[in-house]
């Protein structure tokens, strides 16, 4: 017989709250195997003694049986000296004084909870916060690490014995499950009218708001990680009292669905979509709308063809729907451009002329969050927002670089990430930091962080823009302070996600962005590495007029260029959008250049051609010009308009004045596009580099669609990341560390 070794396993990765130390226990049972197991601040350690082939058996089952949330990013093993003991154990957590051990984003109900829901006999039937190690929330109740009960909201909760038994059997799946709870003993549920009269509890209560929704009113409902406004999707009049009182003329709504069947009822599903729907992230996903044969309000998004839709993620949504007759509207409560309300007393503050009723629960939610967005290419993901299901992101880095740094991302869709321990750990979606909320939660973010992982920044890395609220944050922190180009950073954080060292092509596309020469860029090809990069070609920039006036008011950016191409011959064709005094006043900011900085963004080439499309006052939210065009768009036109790039500058301004002989939208959209990758292929031909791809208007999934058709072979996008600006604190990062 062979003999006996002690090892020591010291893992670190996603192994709190997924299971693993239960996980553990059972594979040392399966083989006789004796010691412990624990959590520590870094992650887990495992001291395991038994002869030599159950230990080898032991190591190979460790990294293939993996628990399904869990992920080993680092790990070593040492032989220690045996011990003798006789049982394997699983102790206590190990409070060291470096806090690595990653925070987990929340998880959607798993399908065995799924099933003990529904089965009424069942302790647990019925019950709206059941959950176990595999799902539920993780994020949204942590307080600190290690991810123990008294860290999170979870605490003034006491178990009852049967939680209680559960929770302490590590063959039990509800081991160490830190929301634990049953009807006995957990949160309960509250609806009340907005003037404060309570009208149900739990169950009851559930079933109210349903009916509420069912005969036409707006309520807000809490769920994982803030409030969600709600309203019955089929009914016009309803969405349309909601766009009124929200201020929200025609940014979309996201639609929750019963089940995926309901979906397909009105949409359009490749198989990617339909699993990526049904995931345990449960994010909303964008996808092809049938108009024609749904039921569901066109007043959802009005003028385009997609919808986000998603499906119930918690016990709470799945129970709800057991009372509904239709789908629901489910988005965010807040103000127009503030983060998401996750306290019931700022709720009523702020959206007391918005909502009727809501839901409340007696849990706090410590840290809140929206919902992930994102939609597919073929079977690759194109991802708009990162957030719950999804953060905190983390990724392990190769480097020796023991500095504390911290990135504050850019101004809108603002994310942060730091640096600590080897990890690159992102934050959920913040937002734009267009108001006191946003940046508030920017702070409180930061405040988070350095809370989980007792993370103060040796260097704070930001955008290069002077004017941005997370630049200015930096520069008051009496920390070092680098900033990094906007667009570079955008390729960086691509090329980070592909582990592209040698040089690319990067091809940064979106609204706007801080150039070197200090006008806006948005519409860039740079030939960089992870070190430097040179602005190789651009698009010939233009005024814009009135600034941060045109990106609303768009028919401003159609002006500017119509008189850059045509002159005052552009004024005949101006008045079918300005009346004679306006069209004067705003010619006069375009002679004089009185408040009128150059621009050279692709983003706003879109607003000029959605207004030449038929898209009527200002733009209401972003990216509102790019889907008018994906809804025009036409792929049996396959013509595009003639443009001239010479060594450095993309002269596209005259095809404007083929738009108006143009005329018919569908074509003047479907050539647009086109014109686009032409132009991406024809630079592409002169820098024959791997293309990396960056920036908000690649949210565009025609465009997408139309550029992976063309480029091949070593193209590069985000897949994990989201491709707008809240990736860039990513290449923010990417830039400081030391190789």
């Amino acid at each position: 017989m062979t003999s006996k070794s002690r090892l020591i396993y010291r893992i670190e990765g996603i192994v709190q709250g997924v299971g693993f130390r239960p996980f553990v226990y059972t594979l040392a049972s399966r083989y006789a195997l004796s010691g412990f197991v624990l959590n520590n601040s870094l992650g887990v350690v495992i001291e395991i003694e038994g002869f030599e082939e159950s230990l080898e058996a032991f190591e190979q089952a460790l990294f293939k049986e993996l628990p399904l949330l869990a992920r080993i990013d680092v790990w070593t093993k040492e032989i220690l000296t045996c011990k003798d003991d006789t049982t394997f154990e699983i102790h206590h957590s190990d409070e060291a004084s470096t806090k690595s051990s990653l925070v987990l984003p929340d998880m959607s109900i798993c399908e065995e909870c799924l099933k003990e829901l529904h089965d009424p006999t069942n302790r647990r039937y019925h019950y709206f916060f059941t959950n176990c190690t595999n799902c539920g929330p993780r994020y949204s109740i942590i307080k600190t690490v290690p991810y123990d009960r008294p860290y999170t909201s979870m605490e003034p909760f006491a178990m009852c014995d049967a939680c209680n038994e559960e929770y302490t059997n590590p063959l039990n799946r509800r081991y160490h499950a830190q929301p634990i709870s049953c009807p006995k003993c957990g949160p309960t549920l509250s609806l009340r009218s907005i003037q404060g009269e309570l009208l149900g509890v739990n169950e009851e209560a559930i079933q109210k708001l349903a009916e509420l929704i069912n005969t036409g009113h707006i309520v807000a409902m809490k769920g994982m990680g803030g409030f969600h406004l709600m309203c019955d999707a089929t009914n016009d009049t309803v969405i349309e009292r909601l766009r009124e009182r929200k201020h929200r003329p025609s940014k979309p709504f996201a639609v929750m669905f019963r089940n995926l069947d309901a979906i397909k009822e009105v949409c359009t599903l490749s198989p990617q979509e339909e699993e990526g729907i049904g995931s345990l992230l449960r994010p909303i996903v964008l996808v092809k709308h049938q108009p024609t044969t749904s039921k569901i309000s066109p007043r959802i998004a009005p003028r385009i063809d997609r919808l986000g839709v998603f499906l119930p993620y918690t016990p709470l949504h799945v129970i709800l729907f057991e009372y509904l007759k239709n789908p629901i509207v489910a988005t965010s409560a807040n103000r127009s451009g503030e983060p998401i309300i996750s306290d019931a007393s700022l709720l009523v503050e702020k959206l007391s002329d918005v909502v009727e009723y809501y839901l409340d629960y007696n849990r706090e939610i410590v840290n809140s969050s929206d919902d992930s967005v994102l939609q597919y290419l073929g079977d690759q993901t194109l991802i708009m927002r990162v957030s719950r299901g999804m953060a905190p992101q983390s990724f392990r880095v190769n480097s020796k670089d023991e500095r504390k740094i911290l990135a504050v991302g850019a101004h809108q869709k603002n994310a942060i990430a730091i640096y600590h321990h080897h990890q690159i750990i992102i934050s959920p979606y913040i937002g734009d930091l267009d108001n006191i909320a946003s940046i508030e939660l920017f702070e409180t973010m930061i405040e988070n962080f350095a809370r989980f992982y007792d993370f103060t920044p040796d260097l704070i890395v930001g955008d290069l823009h002077p004017n941005y609220a997370s630049t200015q944050w930096a520069k008051k922190q009496k920390i070092p302070f680098v900033q990094v180009q906007h667009h570079y950073a955008h390729i960086l954080s691509t090329m980070f996600e592909h582990h592209l060292s040698e040089p690319v092509l990067g091809i940064a596309w979106d609204g706007t962005g801080y150039g070197d020469d200090g006008t806006i860029w948005g519409g860039e090809f740079l030939v960089c590495d992870q070190k430097n990069y040179e602005r190789v070609v651009s698009f010939e920039p233009f005024l814009l007029l009135g600034g941060d006036a045109s990106i609303k008011e768009i028919r401003r950016i159609l002006a500017s260029l119509l008189w850059d191409v045509l002159g005052d011959d552009a004024d005949v064709h101006l008045l079918d959008y300005f009346d004679e005094k306006s069209l004067k006043r705003l010619k006069q900011v375009y002679t004089k250049k009185i408040n009128a900085p150059r621009c050279s963004s692709v983003g706003r080439l879109f607003d000029a051609v959605a207004v030449l499309c038929g898209m009527e006052g200002n733009v209401s939210y972003d990216g509102e010009s790019g889907l008018l065009l994906e809804a025009l768009y036409d792929p049996l036109i396959t013509e595009f308009y003639e443009v001239e790039i010479d060594a450095k500058i993309v002269h596209y301004k005259p095809m404007f004045a083929q738009m108006l002989r143009d005329r018919e939208p569908r074509l003047i959209a479907s050539k647009f596009l086109n014109t686009l990758v032409n132009i991406l292929c024809e630079v592409h031909s002169r820098y024959p580099y791997p293309v990396v791809l960056g920036g908000g208007v690649f949210q565009n999934r025609t465009l997408m669609e139309q550029i992976l058709q063309n480029v091949t072979q070593n193209l590069y996008f985000p897949l994990q990341l989201a491709i707008n600006d809240g990736g860039i604190c990513v290449g923010q990062l990417s830039k400081s560390l030391l190789k």
